[in-house]
């Protein structure tokens, strides 16, 4: 029996999970829960999962793919935890958002197993989150990038990369440092300033007022602030370094703006929205 084995059945785990189910990859989709089998106990009842377990360890040693779908803070006791159990068989994975942090986490709870881990990051996520906001097709077409190491075993590399494509992905390899580097960029930063633009509004003392008022502008700009608060706390202190240094880098183009506004620079001041214009929208066109 093929059997596959989530942490953590959110967004990304219960879209594992619906998809799974839909193509009939495995025979038995088991889930872990945060407290354990009973907070899952409703998406056995739907369909979702076959079984919600309260402890990993007497399923693990039979299980083909472990996939580790919890907030990046909770995947190194999770790896500790199910050590002694793993079988030579088993591949297993992560889902998060940081891959540096996670590769060290698993190197030293997995220890001579640890050729049996591949961290992986869908890039598929959503504001929405929770096992409700699942979808089977939330993969489809997304780049998946996975973070294979120097022990990583060829057949277990191959057996991830087919996983992924089975459930629509585009799968590319990456070092963890070019990838926290990257994300950091284009999604951390991005995510802490949509934060960053409603707390200025809550702490304004006509807060109110101005959600009122608010329209488009704001609504797509402040769409990622609805995301899950702890998986961004995790995230961006796994990923300290380089998310620090980007936003000292928005701070500098902060200062710049600043700058001309104050000294009523008209043309540098159109051609620094022009750029960035130009930029957004080739960008846009290249993704057609």
């Amino acid at each position: 029996m093929k059997k596959i084995l989530i942490f953590g059945v959110g967004l990304i785990g219960g879209s594992i999970a619906l998809k799974i189910r839909q193509k009939k990859l495995f025979d038995q989709i088991i889930g872990v829960g945060r407290s354990g089998g009973t907070s899952l106990t409703s998406y056995v009842s739907n369909g979702m999962l076959d079984v919600a377990i309260e402890k990993a360890s007497e399923e693990i040693a039979s299980t083909d793919l472990i996939i580790i779908a919890t907030p990046v803070a909770q995947t190194k006791k999770i790896l500790a935890d199910i050590y002694p159990f793993i079988n030579e068989k088993s591949v297993i994975t992560d889902v998060g958002s940081t891959k540096s942090d996670v590769m060290a986490a698993s190197k030293e709870s997995l220890k001579e197993k640890f050729n049996q881990f591949i961290g992986s990051h869908p890039i598929a996520g959503s504001e929405k989150h929770g096992a409700s906001a699942a979808k089977s097709q939330l993969f489809e077409n997304k780049d998946i990038i996975i973070t294979p190491h120097d022990n990583s075993l060829n057949s277990k590399i191959d057996y991830l990369r087919k996983f992924w494509v089975s459930l629509g992905g585009r799968v590319s390899n990456m070092t963890p440092e070019i990838h926290d580097e990257i994300f950091s960029t284009v999604s951390h930063i991005p995510h802490l300033l949509a934060f960053g633009l409603v707390n200025l509004i809550n702490n304004k003392s006509n807060k109110d007022q101005l959600l009122n008022f608010a329209a488009s502008g704001f609504r797509d700009f402040s769409r990622i602030a609805a995301s899950s608060p702890e998986v961004w706390r995790d995230i961006s202190l796994a990923n300290k370094k380089a998310i620090l240094n980007d936003l000292k880098l928005y701070q500098d183009e902060i200062s710049s703006i600043i700058k001309l506004i104050e000294e009523e620079n008209t043309n540098d001041l159109n051609q620094y929205l022009i750029k960035a214009s130009t930029t957004r929208s080739e960008w846009i066109e290249s993704q057609k």
